[in-house]
């Protein structure tokens, strides 16, 4: 069965003195599937991402990578992988070539090896055109496809993308979406964390989900969707009216309260029923509804009925960055 994954984690844990980031995590990669980890921040993603590729030992546990322990094994998963962070390194004084050289000369490609890969790779990624020029005259969306590209210049099996996306415009965010399933049309393992729903439901085969270091939930986008019932309803409440009132007349655990907005979303497998319901118990409140709509559950959704909160709730970053 191992042969079948490209990637094992049982039980890993880790801490930074008192503060235990991951707490006994478990997750099986199959290969060639992009699988999106899934959490907000200090969930534990960035932290399993360094451990995966080596760059941060775990405290317990044990984990392959392409068949190769990252402890006893670290320099063959090192040579089995291509790792994208956070933030696009590359070198802004350098050219997009010289920087795709450079790389591949450091996984000890020939010089006209990593010309040629490096030649291969701009027109992959579509940046031919800016290949001479400074990093630096880049854009961001520019900068995250070079940094992918370099992770990519030794053909490695399996891909690790850090919440590739964070600070893109939409148009470069797309763009790198696309090269991404391409990733995956052409076999390689993705291992994509994020903490964008729409990101993980465009891109992963499927999807894990961890909150405070542990997994909360696995399975494809539609498998997890199914656990928040078969609609949302959303009411915005009238300016005229009071919303805490409407908020506190409304029962169950999967409730979204924004009062900024003034709006109340219900997870619910009643459908029509629960509207019935709701509108019958305003009305006997006195409460107005200025907008009301009733639609299929998002991955949104799944975290706030899993955690009680949704993905983009801003948290404090628990992942000690070294």
């Amino acid at each position: 069965m191992k042969e079948e994954y490209a990637i094992i984690v049982k039980d890993l844990k880790k801490s930074y003195k008192d503060l235990h980031v991951l707490k006994g995590l478990n997750l099986n990669v199959v290969k060639g599937e992009v699988l999106a980890l899934l959490g907000p921040n200090g969930a534990g993603k960035t932290t399993t991402v360094r451990i995966l590729s080596t760059l941060l030992k775990p405290d317990h546990g044990h984990v392959l990578v392409n068949g190769h322990d990252v402890i006893k094994e670290a320099n063959s998963v090192r040579k089995s992988i291509g790792l994208t962070g956070q933030y696009a390194a590359v070198d802004e004084y350098l050219s997009g070539e010289e920087n795709l050289e450079m790389m591949g000369r450091l996984y000890r490609l020939s010089k006209k090896e990593a010309i040629k890969r490096g030649k291969e790779l701009l027109k992959q990624f579509d940046l031919v055109e800016a290949g001479k020029r400074a990093v630096k005259t880049y854009s961001g969306g520019m900068r995250r496809r070079l940094d992918l590209a370099m992770s990519l210049i030794a053909h490695p099996p399996i891909i690790f993308l850090d919440e590739p996306t964070t600070g893109l415009d939409p148009r470069s965010r797309l763009a790198l979406w696309e090269v991404i399933k391409e990733l995956a049309k052409n076999g390689i393992t993705v291992l994509l964390t994020t903490q964008y729903m729409d990101e993980a439901d465009q891109l992963a085969d499927r999807i894990v989900v961890i909150d405070h270091g542990r997994v909360i939930a696995q399975g494809t986008s539609d498998e997890l969707k199914m656990k928040v019932g078969a609609e949302r309803l959303e009411l915005i409440i009238s300016k005229e009216s009071d919303f805490d009132k409407a908020a506190n007349s409304i029962k169950g655990d999967n409730v979204k309260i924004d009062k900024k907005k003034r709006m109340i979303g219900i997870a619910t497998k009643g459908g029509t029923h629960k509207l019935k319901e709701v509108l019958s118990e305003f009305e006997k409140l006195g409460i107005e509804i200025e907008n009301l709509s009733l639609h299929k559950p998002t991955l949104d959704d799944v975290f706030l009925t899993l955690t009680g909160h949704t993905a983009s709730k801003d948290e404090q970053d628990s992942e000690v960055k070294k």
